[in-house]
């Protein structure tokens, strides 16, 4: 049985743009509070597009993005069922005028890879293969507050993870194991495009 991949990402862009219109500015546990409590994958996806658009433009909203993924990633390592994020971050309020122009921008790109997801391979979307992917978002968490220095890496990463999120949301294995390679290449990237 075959899961359709354009309701699972469209809707979760409609869900935040739904929470832009209704608001002046967006509390990050509105967005867990409408995603819901269980739903890691579309609450890393929500989080790692932010960081990925124009929203990300705002001087901290990469870092800050950055502890959310790291923070979710930390507890899909050990398994909790229950999405948990400390109080200072739930109740940290994002603008809802440049979160909805972040949702608008995004919808394009999203429509592009929502055609090329399906379910397939899915044993990477289970331990113990999701392991590794988990760790190298980790990882990429902990180098993203400094890329804020380096322009457009900051969203790179974050669009690599959102990649990987809408992998594991949709159950696609293969694009689980893209992330996987590009993740793995990011460090040699920033190297060799910025840092070196």
């Amino acid at each position: 049985m075959t899961t359709s991949a354009t309701p699972a990402l469209s809707k979760v862009l409609d869900q935040i743009d739904g929470l832009a219109e209704a608001n002046s500015d967006v509390a990050v546990q509105d967005i867990i509070d409408c995603l819901g409590q269980h739903s890691f994958a579309s609450t890393m996806l929500s989080f790692s597009l932010i960081s990925a658009s124009p929203a990300s433009g705002v001087p901290g909203v990469t870092a800050f993005m950055a502890l959310v993924i790291f923070i979710l990633a930390m507890q899909m390592v050990i398994g909790r069922k229950h999405l948990w994020l400390p109080g200072f971050v739930v109740h940290r309020r994002i603008s809802a005028d440049k979160l909805g122009k972040g949702v608008q921008w995004l919808r394009k790109p999203t429509r592009f890879v929502e055609r090329c997801l399906k379910e397939r391979a899915t044993f990477m979307v289970h331990r113990p293969w999701l392991f590794l992917p988990l760790f190298l978002v980790i990882a990429l968490t902990m180098v993203m507050p400094f890329l804020e220095f380096v322009p457009m890496s900051g969203s790179i990463a974050s669009a690599i993870i959102a990649l990987f999120a809408a992998g594991l949301l949709t159950r696609d294995g293969a694009l689980v194991s893209v992330t996987l390679v590009l993740m793995s290449l990011v460090p040699f990237a920033l190297w060799w495009f910025g840092l070196r």
